[in-house]
C-alpha cells in the first residue's frame, strides 16, 4: 500500500468522524431543544391553569437535568409564597371582621346616649350634626363587617325560594315617596308569572336597594328609572336598573365594583359615600351563584344588572 493511499484512507476515516461527531451534535441539539420545549410547554400550562404540578421531563443531559431541578425548585417556592399568602389573607380578614364588630358595640352605645340627649335637646342644632355623623361611621363600619365576612366566607345565608317579582315589587315601593318629590319618570316592567330564585331575600333586597338608590342618586339629572325583569335563556333572571344621569366613562367600568374604588372626574357620575356599595352588592350575588354586571353611555344612560339563576317557574 502506498503513501497516497493510506493517506486518502486517512483522510476518508477523518472524514467519517468529522460526519459522525456533527451527526451527533445535531441529535443533541435536536434532542435538546425538543426536551426545552416539553419543559416550556408544561411550565405554560402549569402557569396558566394554576395548578400544584412540577415538570416530569426525563432526560440523560446533566444540564437539563439542573435546569428541571431549578424550574421545580420555583414552583415550589411559589406555592409556598401562594399559601403564605392565601393564610395571612384570611387572617387578616378574620382579623377585620372581628375588629368591625368590636367597633360596632361601642358605637351602638354611643348612639344610645346621643339619642337620649336629641331626644331632650330636640332644637340642638349640634347634637344634630353629631349624631348624623355617628351614624354614617356606624354604616361604614357596619359594610365593612359585610364585606369582611363575605370575603372571610362567614356570611351566613337564609336560602330559600324567593319571588323575584314580588320582592322587585316590595322593594320600589319603598323609594315611592323619593321618586315622587324628586319627580321621577319611572318605567317599571314586571311580568306576571313568577321568576323562582334560590337565595337569601335579605341579600336580594339588599342588592336591588343599593341599585335603584344609586340610580336615583347618580340619574337624578335624567330624572328617569328604568326596573325590569325578566329571563334570560330559561336559566337566568335578570334585573335591569337604568338611570340617564351622567353616566360612568368607559375607563372607570372596569374598576367600578373595586372596594373603596371613588370617582372624582367632575367628566362622570361621582361615587360618593364610602365605595363599598357595589362590592357588597356583587359580592352577594356571586355568593348566590349570580352576578352585578353594569354597561354605561354617558350622558345617554348606565344599567346595572343583576342575575341570578332560576329554580323554576310556576303561573300565579
Amino acid at each position: 500500500m502506498n503513501q497516497q493511499t493510506m493517506i486518502l484512507i486517512l483522510f476518508i476515516v477523518i472524514f467519517i468522524l468529522l460526519c459522525i461527531i456533527v451527526y451527533q451534535k445535531l441529535i443533541i441539539e435536536k434532542t435538546l431543544k425538543r426536551k426545552i420545549n416539553q419543559i416550556s410547554r408544561k411550565l405554560s400550562s402549569i402557569l396558566a391553569e394554576d395548578s400544584a404540578e412540577l415538570i416530569k421531563v426525563f432526560t440523560d443531559q446533566e444540564v437539563l437535568q439542573e435546569l428541571i431541578s431549578a424550574v421545580n425548585q420555583l414552583l415550589l417556592d411559589r406555592l409556598k409564597q401562594k399559601a403564605d399568602f392565601k393564610e395571612t389573607e384570611s387572617a387578616s380578614k378574620r382579623m377585620l371582621s372581628n375588629i368591625s364588630h368590636d367597633i360596632k358595640t361601642p358605637l351602638t352605645v354611643i348612639l344610645g346616649y346621643l339619642e337620649m340627649l336629641r331626644i331632650n335637646n330636640p332644637e340642638d342644632e349640634i347634637l344634630k350634626k353629631i349624631e348624623k355623623k355617628a351614624n354614617q361611621v356606624m354604616e361604614l363600619i357596619s359594610e365593612f363587617f359585610t364585606l369582611a365576612k363575605l370575603e372571610a366566607g362567614d356570611m351566613k345565608m337564609e336560602v330559600k325560594l324567593v319571588s323575584l317579582n314580588e320582592l322587585c315589587r316590595r322593594t320600589i315601593l319603598d323609594f315611592y315617596d323619593i321618586l315622587r318629590q324628586q319627580d321621577f319618570e319611572v318605567v317599571i316592567a314586571i311580568p306576571e308569572s313568577t321568576i323562582l330564585v334560590e337565595g337569601d331575600e335579605q341579600a336580594i333586597s339588599r342588592i336591588l336597594n343599593n341599585l335603584i338608590s344609586n340610580a336615583i342618586r347618580y340619574g337624578a339629572a335624567g330624572q328617569y328609572l328604568g326596573i325590569t325583569l325578566r329571563k334570560e335563556a330559561d336559566s337566568m333572571a335578570v334585573v335591569d336598573v337604568t338611570d340617564k344621569g351622567k353616566g360612568i366613562e368607559k375607563e372607570a367600568i372596569s374598576h367600578i365594583f373595586e372596594r373603596l374604588y371613588t370617582m372624582e372626574d367632575s367628566r362622570s357620575r361621582k361615587i360618593q359615600g364610602n365605595g363599598l356599595g357595589l362590592t357588597i352588592a356583587k359580592s352577594l350575588a356571586l355568593t348566590m351563584g349570580g352576578d352585578v354586571l353594569v354597561c354605561s353611555d354617558p350622558q345617554i344612560q348606565t344599567t346595572f344588572t343583576l342575575t341570578l339563576p332560576i329554580v323554576r317557574e310556576r303561573n300565579s
